[in-house]
């Protein structure tokens, strides 16, 4: 199982799939990936890099795109952003660790981007978020912290 390992490219494209509004989990290819022997940290860091990277498509049609939020192909609906406009207003920056949650997160994106968040904070707290969310999917499928 080396880094060339077609698995890799699956997983990356399904968690980078998963953080769009497309209704797919990632969750259960990176459970089996783990379940059938391949590295853990790797599945991890993979599903963690691909999840953020496409939570970067929310945050760019976020900033480039506002003016067709009313367009029904917009990732997120006018009710998301208000919820998620309503934590930013609440929680400011780090709103953003939640970007991993079901509907609210891809919102929480956009307006990040709509908001006119720096890409590099943006990342921070997006990677932090997922890379939690992923550990604790992650850790009961085996012991792979280690003995």
């Amino acid at each position: 199982m080396t880094l060339a390992d077609p698995a890799w490219l699956g997983l990356f494209a399904n968690a980078f799939l998963a953080a769009t509004i497309l209704p797919i989990a990632s969750e259960p290819l990176a459970i089996g990936l783990v379940a059938s022997g391949r590295n853990p940290w790797i599945v991890w860091l993979v599903a963690t890099i691909g999840n953020a990277a496409g939570a970067v498509v929310g945050w760019w049609l976020g900033r480039a795109a506002m003016r067709w939020r009313d367009r029904p192909w917009f990732p997120a609906s006018r009710t998301s952003l208000e919820r998620a406009e309503r934590w930013f207003a609440r929680w400011g920056r780090p709103a953003l660790l939640a970007s991993w949650l079901p509907i609210v997160g891809d919102a929480l994106t956009v307006v990040a981007g709509a908001l006119r968040t720096p890409l590099g904070p943006f990342l921070l707290l997006v990677g932090l978020g997922k890379a939690a969310r992923y550990a604790l999917v992650l850790a009961p499928t085996s012991a792979w912290l280690g003995p």
